[in-house]
């Protein structure tokens, strides 16, 4: 089991090229994800793959969001030995459903899919985007922007 004990409760460990060069040239890579009670792996993107989610212990909630302008929330609770199919570059999350531990294994359709946290990238970029752009992007008070980037 991953090291769950963090802010998200979760674990991600990646199989892509970069910790297995073997897998050069062959279009695929995998994830495992570990999951404390309620923990979740949050909003992120990959850029360049396409996954299909399995379901390895627990209940696991997913989701993903369709393309502009129809933003659709498409969403489902998985049990043990269940799949789904998550398109390349949309958002998409995991969130522990279940009282216990869960675990799931992603494939992915790259060697290098990317990974791209959305709340990471926005308010956690380094130097800061603008607190003024944040503030107006999401129509937040700009202490807001502040009090959320000093957590990243």
């Amino acid at each position: 089991m991953g090291n769950t004990s963090n802010n998200v409760g979760s674990d991600v460990t990646p199989v892509t090229v970069a910790e297995l060069p073997g897998l050069n040239t062959f279009g695929i890579s995998m994830a495992r994800i570990d999951f404390a009670p309620m923990g979740i792996n949050p909003p992120h993107t990959h850029p360049r793959a396409t996954e299909i989610l399995t379901v390895i212990e627990g209940t696991i909630l997913v989701g993903f969001v369709t393309s502009n302008p129809e933003n659709r929330l498409i969403t489902k609770v998985l049990e043990k030995g269940d799949v789904f199919v998550f398109p390349e570059g949309l958002i998409h999350f995991q969130k522990n459903h279940g009282n216990g531990y869960a675990i799931a294994l992603g494939a992915l359709s790259s060697q290098n899919p990317g990974v791209i946290t959305i709340a990471n990238v926005v308010f956690g970029s380094n130097p800061d985007i603008a607190a003024d752009i944040l503030a107006k992007a999401f129509q937040i008070d700009i202490n807001v922007v502040y009090q959320i980037q000093s957590k990243f």
